[in-house]
C-alpha cells in the first residue's frame, strides 16, 4: 500500500490591483512583499498562480521572499466561476440576487469554470504520495479560494458564494490521511499593517 502524507496548501487572493486589472497597485505589491516575508519560515515546496498578471506578479513578489521556491502557472488556478447553481440549489430570498451577480461575468468564465474547479481540486487538494509533509502555496483569486475552502468543508457546491477574500490574505487548509480536510485559518492578515487588510472586500464586510 503507497504511503501517503498531510498535504499544508496555503490560499492567497492576489495583492491589490489597478482599475483595469493589468497589474498590481504599490499597495497591492507591497501586500505581496509582505506575504512573502510572512512565509519565509513555511517549509514551501512550490509555488502555483494563475495566469493573469495580478496573479503572476503577486506570486513573483512572493517568491522573491523565498529561497530558491519554484513558481508555476496553471489554468486551474485561474479567475473563473467554478460552479453555476441552479435556482433550486439556493436560499429562496436571495436567488434572483445571486443569480444575477453570476450573470455579469463573461461566458467563457462561466461556461469553462467548473471543468477548471474540478481540474484544481484534483491537482491541489487532498494528502500527498510519500511519508513527507508537502507545503504549497496557491496564488488565485476570490472565487477559487471560496470554491476550495466550501469543499474543505463539504458544504454545498452554491455555498462558494458569499466567501469573501482579502487581496494577500492566508488561509490554510490541510489535507491528512484518513481525516476530514481542516481549514487552519481563513482570512488572515496578520502580516499585513491596518491600511493595507481588507483590500478587495466590500466596504460593508469589513469589521
Amino acid at each position: 500500500m503507497t504511503a501517503t502524507a498531510a498535504r499544508y496548501l496555503y490560499l492567497t487572493r492576489h495583492g491589490e490591483a489597478t482599475p483595469d486589472e493589468t497589474g498590481l497597485t504599490d499597495n497591492g505589491r507591497r501586500q505581496a512583499v509582505l506575504l512573502g516575508e510572512r512565509l519565509r519560515g513555511a517549509p514551501l515546496a512550490a509555488i502555483h498562480h494563475g495566469p493573469l498578471a495580478r496573479a503572476r506578479q503577486t506570486a513573483e513578489l512572493i517568491g522573491e521572499q523565498l529561497d530558491g521556491v519554484p513558481l508555476n502557472q496553471s489554468e486551474a488556478a485561474g479567475d473563473y466561476v467554478p460552479h453555476l447553481p441552479q435556482r433550486e440549489e439556493l436560499p429562496a430570498e436571495p436567488a434572483d440576487a445571486m443569480l444575477g451577480h453570476l450573470a455579469l461575468f463573461p461566458a467563457g468564465e462561466r461556461e469553462r469554470g467548473p471543468g477548471l474547479a474540478r481540474e484544481a481540486v484534483a491537482r491541489f487538494t487532498g494528502p500527498v504520495d510519500g511519508t513527507e509533509p508537502r507545503h504549497e502555496l496557491v496564488v488565485t483569486h476570490n472565487f477559487l479560494i471560496g470554491w476550495l475552502v466550501r469543499a474543505a468543508l463539504d458544504a454545498p457546491k452554491w455555498r462558494w458564494m458569499g466567501l469573501n477574500h482579502a487581496n494577500a490574505a492566508l488561509t490554510v487548509i490541510r489535507y491528512a490521511p484518513s481525516r476530514p480536510a481542516s481549514v487552519l485559518f481563513f482570512n488572515d492578515t496578520a502580516h499585513l499593517p491596518a491600511g493595507l487588510r481588507w483590500t478587495g472586500f466590500p466596504p460593508e464586510l469589513r469589521v
